[in-house]
């Protein structure tokens, strides 16, 4: 079994990070980790599978988020997972909103690194593919310096070689789930000297990279880098990632020659029923910098969400920009 390359990944983005948004990124780069939205267990469980975990096999490497604390229900929701193929299970323990907190997981666990653990175990008995936690470096009160790496030893122990770091703390007391994205200071040293203490933990850092030099810059320090909001407002960043950290000599595709690539798939959900904005709200910031972007953007906002918008929006949109247009990575 081969462990997912985890040197470039794109974060799990509620709301964004879902089917469409992942085969649309991979025309973009074939190696960067993609995740999953988080789903729940329970969700997985009674919920609508195929709907919540169906994805197109061009996607992988991809890895599924899962929601939740109790072992034996996350045992059953990533081994559920791995029969639908994905490469990795991945423990949300950072996620700050309401229902999350409601729900006694997501960030909340950091106080309970002890039933995080558990949980791990639980669900590497279940799976053979790979277990691995995202998590803050503390949340509310906690000193990080103590929350973050006793978490680390308690999953490291039951056998999670995988962490992925969200470099700031949730505030779950005073501060709302979007400010939780902001607000709270970035301390980067904090997993840096969490893998300096832990050399054989794979220590992978998320939180506010927005370009491939400052994931490189991380990389000095850490395993891998996860970028997050950047990847997905200005998707054409990840361009460059399989020449410059995975050693492909091909070049990626233009922006328009991503879309051309992307309108096949287009189509083929807007013949399974699937509206038009489902798929081009993730495509708006592609042309990021360059020339026609602003108007790109506005003719898709405008015409995709119409009664019966098809595939030519997206064509009619294109044409608004020049070809020669050069957008950089």
């Amino acid at each position: 079994m081969n462990m997912p390359n985890h040197r470039i990944s794109v974060a799990p983005m509620m709301d964004w990070t879902d089917r469409h948004d992942r085969y649309f990124l991979r025309l973009i780069t074939r190696r960067t980790l993609l995740y999953t939205e988080m789903v729940t267990t329970g969700a997985v469980i009674h919920g609508d599978r195929d709907h919540l975990l169906g994805f197109d096999a061009s996607e992988h490497p991809v890895a599924v988020q899962l929601g939740g604390s109790e072992p034996a229900d996350l045992a059953e929701s990533a081994r559920i997972a791995e029969g639908y193929g994905y490469d990795e299970v991945n423990l949300n323990v950072g996620c700050p909103s309401d229902r999350v907190q409601s729900g006694r997981f997501g960030a909340c666990l950091m106080r309970e690194p002890e039933l995080v653990a558990e949980c791990v175990a639980a669900m590497r008995k279940a799976v053979s593919i790979p277990v691995t936690v995202k998590c803050r470096i503390g949340v509310d009160d906690q000193d990080p310096a103590v929350a973050l790496p006793t978490l680390a030893r308690m999953v490291s122990d039951e056998g999670c070689k995988t962490l992925i770091v969200h470099a700031r703390k949730a505030w779950l007391e005073g501060l709302s789930p979007r400010e939780n994205r902001d607000i709270p200071p970035l301390e980067y040293d904090r997993a840096y000297q969490l893998k300096r203490d832990m050399p054989s933990l794979e220590i992978i850092i998320n939180g506010g990279i927005q370009t491939l030099d400052e994931a490189a810059a991380h990389l000095d320090h850490v395993d891998g880098a996860m970028l997050g909001r950047a990847a997905y407002q200005t998707p054409y960043v990840l361009a460059d990632v399989d020449r410059r950290f995975y050693g492909e000599t091909e070049a990626p595709l233009t922006p328009h020659e991503v879309l051309e690539a992307f309108l096949p798939y287009v189509e083929e959900q807007l013949a399974r029923g699937i509206h038009l904005h489902a798929m081009s709200r993730h495509i708006l910031g592609l042309f990021h910098g360059a020339p026609g972007a602003r108007a790109f953007r506005r003719y898709i906002s405008e015409n995709a969400p119409k009664h019966g918008a098809g595939a030519q929006v997206i064509r009619d949109a294109m044409a608004l920009v020049p070809r020669e247009a050069l957008v950089s990575a």
